[in-house]
């Protein structure tokens, strides 16, 4: 039996989880001004090298806008944030997020592996479409629901590797921290099988290279998730 090791969370992540924490729970609403770095330091009792590098992450994550000489302000991250963002909203939420946001990741998902698939039957060889067979059978003989939603992940990005577009696999690298609690929620729901059942048909469809047949499926699952046979949400 294996154990993952334990870490304890560093002060700026126990200090950017408790301004996130606050700023999406309403405590701090956007526009707000936050207290000094060396205020926040003193009542969090971290020091000001702490409240410092938090505060620069947070600004990029988009829930912070620090404004020289006049101050570090709570950004409206919802127009400004950035994927970041989303994760962030989603762990406060327990890994739960609105029909809408489900909505958006999946349609954005669509766009993503309909391109990767469509560029893969186009030019990818024979021996490279192949290369995902074993990847395939990874997800038939995976034992846990982390198992199958891990190895369906690496498929697809696989897939986005050997589609000879070199930003696909950063995106879909990206997107993983978004997507695969949505698989997670889908295989809860339906089981293991169905997730199998869809990686199955993909293959086959792809490694036939049925280029209309293999966009449809990819369309019609991910709709079938967001309001069609099988929701997730």
């Amino acid at each position: 039996m294996n154990f993952q090791k334990l870490a304890t969370p560093s002060l700026k992540e126990l200090f950017i989880t408790e301004l996130e924490t606050k700023i999406l729970s309403g405590e701090l609403p956007i526009g707000t001004k936050l207290p000094s770095e060396r205020e926040l330091a003193a009542s969090m009792q971290v020091s000001r090298a702490v409240v410092n590098s938090g505060i620069s992450e947070m600004e990029k994550k988009g829930f912070l806008v620090v404004k020289p000489r006049v101050g570090t302000f709570v950004e409206d991250y919802r127009r400004n944030g950035t994927l970041d963002t989303l994760v962030s909203i989603m762990h406060f939420h327990g890994g739960n997020i609105g029909r809408k946001e489900v909505r958006s990741i999946l349609e954005l998902r669509i766009v993503l592996v309909n391109l990767a698939a469509s560029l893969s039957v186009d030019q990818a060889s024979d021996e490279e479409l192949q290369s995902l067979v074993p990847l395939l059978h990874n997800i038939q003989n995976s034992t846990t629901n982390d198992e199958v939603v891990e190895n369906t992940f690496r498929l697809y990005h696989e897939l986005s590797y050997i589609s000879g577009n070199m930003l696909l696999p950063l995106f879909f690298m990206s997107f993983r921290e978004l997507v695969c609690p949505l698989w997670t929620r889908f295989v809860i729901n339906y089981g293991r099988d169905a997730l199998v059942q869809r990686s199955e048909k993909f293959m086959e469809l792809l490694l036939a290279r049925k280029k209309e047949e293999l966009l449809e499926h990819i369309s019609q699952s991910s709709k079938d998730s967001i309001d069609g046979a099988m929701p997730i949400y």
